[in-house]
């Protein structure tokens, strides 16, 4: 995805969510204990073929959704599975990796991410074997995928319901170039299809994430080339970035960019 954007902040909404369910998660979600660190392991390493996987740290989805680089969280539920990786989010979510749309065949697998840095959202959804919906879009790249039929909790969004409103005080602000923001319609989809959301006002019936323990796995390419592939992407963001702007505000209430 683009390291640019018109993005909130690099704080907030961030996910790297891959489930595979037998039909709704959230009830296993709900009733979830902690599962055995050795067939979870065996998990991770399906996930991962031919990579290094060590034990780490142990966390919550709560704090665990959208992972260090380099590490996966992942738990073994009643009638689901579920991984927290930043691998597996891709821009096209389609394109997740055959070897783990055959491991979840005939169920139910779903593909949840979302980058607060560049607003950017892309979730999927098969079904017993087939694409049913996949969407991915940010203010930079538009829309990149948008396969199958919106979801019910989609429609408002796209019929208008949840334009961006400008923010106050700033000059030269052009319409948003989405109908929605991506992090709004993120987090109805985090919450449609996983019980949960991780900002906002959490409603009543909602799954708290931090009742939900994962195992923590250190997972490494033995060739190092998958680490200095991130080095060098790093290193290159950096520069494109430039020096940072800083802004003041005006008398009048506006924002000004300073000199230095």
């Amino acid at each position: 995805m683009a390291l640019c954007g018109t993005g909130r902040n690099d704080v907030g909404a961030k996910t790297a969510l891959l489930a595979f369910t037998d039909g709704d998660i959230r009830p296993a979600l709900r009733g979830a204990g902690r599962s055995e660190r050795a067939e979870t392991e065996a998990l991770v390493r399906r996930a991962h073929p031919g990579y290094v996987v060590e034990p780490a740290d142990d966390d919550t989805l709560l704090d665990g959704v959208y992972p260090p680089d380099g590490v996966t969280y992942a738990t073994v539920l009643a009638g689901a599975e579920l991984y927290c990786d930043r691998r597996l989010m891709l821009d096209r979510p389609s394109e997740l990796p055959e070897h783990l749309r055959l491991a979840g065949a005939g169920r139910r697998i779903i593909v949840h991410g979302m980058h607060s840095a560049v607003d950017w959202l892309g979730f999927a959804v098969w079904e017993d074997g087939v694409l049913v919906r996949s969407l991915s879009l940010s203010p930079d790249g538009g829309i990149q995928e948008n396969i199958g039929e919106p979801y019910d909790f989609e429609l408002p969004y796209w019929a208008g319901e949840h334009p961006v409103e400008p923010v106050p005080g700033w000059h030269d602000q052009g319409p948003y170039p989405l109908p929605f923001h991506p992090l709004d319609l993120g987090e109805e989809a985090l919450r449609a299809l996983f019980g949960f959301v991780i900002e906002g006002r959490p409603s009543p019936d909602d799954i708290d994430p931090d009742d939900v323990p994962l195992h923590g796995f250190r997972v490494s390419n033995p060739s190092g080339e998958e680490q200095a592939a991130r080095e060098a992407a790093y290193a290159e963001a950096l520069q494109t970035m430039g020096p940072p702007r800083r802004y003041h505000m005006g008398p009048d209430g506006t924002m000004h960019e300073t000199s230095s």
